[in-house]
């Protein structure tokens, strides 16, 4: 009797120590994303103690979500969908757990851009699971019909023209799309890119706004113009995925935005347009300084998890060699996750399977966030400045520009609203008096 006791009890034992842990991953809704949850079972595999549990938001709610949640000390996740902006700024304020991959991991095949924007005194805070830039896409075949040839890096107006001569919205073709939906890193990413080429910045060495300065009007009225004239009807709500679906039905002529969205436009299992697209770099106007943007989605720890191991062991399998090889594997190289890895590019498979392969590391290694504006600005980042109230502040001008979109105010008003808004912010955080 005593010894089926003793059993039992120890079998009740192994049991309590075995049980595994559940990690749970705030996350974004795209595509890599969605791939990374269906190959989530091997990772459990490999690590029985470790139960992966996926919260998938629309972007502009999940950066609200995991933001509120490590600035209040929530704790609802142990692995956060972050990026460029929030990885220096939270892991200087102690926010996010310091990442330390072992040696398998091969951390210096990382690319340059993408580990030293992750990264803050040489610690790494956020692992890239995507990188990107920008960069221009457009329909060949309708180029072509249109007599246009466009060059590596186009100028606005050069898109401009191509917009108008294959704007064909009876035949469902729109020569222009762009993303219109309000957010610090929705409508404002593609914005303050534009703004930056056409030789304008957020604030000058003393932090004054400057959105009513000559090239932020320039920049917005062209913007403005293109989508009014030949974009989709309500591009003031459209962001990544609903362009992704109306390109890939073949419904938009031209499309300036992440270069992720190469791989996705040139699968012939989703798109209808695949080999019939070209790329070239983000258009310039007045210089090309700050004319396409440095992102990655990269995975995080907030401080506050109580399963600080179990998460690292997750992001180092997700942002690994190994996972990019599982997905070209099961997928084909042309649909995993790029601009992380230098051995990506160098591997011959993805090469031929990506077309898109050279304008894309071409544009991530044009970046530069310590020089992204013509005048000296006293911010680094190229499409968010690298400041806490950006958030605040991003949001609320994406607002006004959007609502400018939509025919609602003009567009001196948005910018004149836009730089109150500005102004207002950077007062209450004492910048200036």
């Amino acid at each position: 009797m005593l010894k089926r006791f003793m059993a039992t009890g120890l079998l009740v034992l192994m049991a309590l120590t075995t049980k595994a842990s559940e990690i749970v991953v705030a996350t974004v809704n795209n595509g890599h994303m969605i791939e990374m949850q269906k190959h989530t079972g091997v990772f459990e595999a490999a690590n029985p103690d470790i139960k992966v549990k996926f919260v998938t938001l629309e972007e502009n709610i999940l950066r609200q979500r995991v933001t509120t949640d490590i600035a209040t000390k929530g704790g609802q996740f142990d692995v956060m969908t972050i990026g460029l902006y929030e990885t220096p700024i939270w892991g200087k304020r102690g926010w996010l757990e310091e990442l330390k991959p072992g040696p398998g991991y091969d951390i210096d095949d990382l690319l340059p851009a993408m580990r030293s924007g992750l990264s803050l005194d040489g610690k790494l805070y956020s692992a890239p699971f995507y990188g990107e830039s920008s960069m221009l896409m457009y329909r060949k075949d309708l180029a072509d019909k249109a007599g246009v040839q466009l060059p590596d890096r186009p100028t606005w107006d050069e898109v401009k023209n191509l917009a108008a001569k294959i704007h064909d919205p009876k035949n469902g073709v729109y020569g222009i799309c762009l993303r219109g939906k309000p957010g610090w890193g929705d409508n404002m990413a593609l914005i303050t890119t534009m703004a930056n080429t056409f030789g304008g910045q957020w604030f000058d060495m003393k932090w004054k706004p400057q959105l009513e300065s000559k090239p932020w009007k320039d920049a917005v009225g062209l913007y403005v113009n293109l989508l009014q004239n030949y974009g989709p009807p309500g591009s003031a709500s459209n962001s990544f995925n609903e362009i992704l679906a109306l390109f890939n039905e073949g419904k938009c002529g031209i499309w300036v935005d992440a270069t992720i969205a190469a791989s996705f436009i040139s699968e012939p299992k989703q798109s209808k347009v695949a080999g019939k697209v070209a790329f070239a770099q983000a258009p310039t106007q007045v210089t090309p300084k700050g004319a396409n943007w440095l992102w990655a989605w990269s995975l995080g720890i907030p401080a506050g998890s109580k399963n600080v191991d179990a998460a690292q062991r997750f992001i180092a399998w997700a942002t690994s060699r190994e996972y990019i090889n599982l997905v070209a594997k099961s997928s084909g190289w042309g649909s995993v996750p790029t601009g992380t890895r230098k051995s990506t590019y160098l591997n011959p498979d993805f090469l031929k399977a990506a077309s898109f392969a050279s304008a894309e590391k071409t544009a991530i290694d044009s970046t530069n966030p310590y020089d992204s504006t013509l005048p000296k600005s006293p911010y680094t980042g190229i499409q968010t400045p690298a400041i806490a109230e950006f958030q605040v502040i991003g949001i609320g001008v994406g607002q006004q520009l959007s609502a400018a979109l939509a025919g609602k105010q003009s567009v001196d008003a948005a910018l004149k609203a836009s730089q109150q808004i500005t102004d207002r912010e950077m007062r209450k955080a004492g910048y200036y008096k």
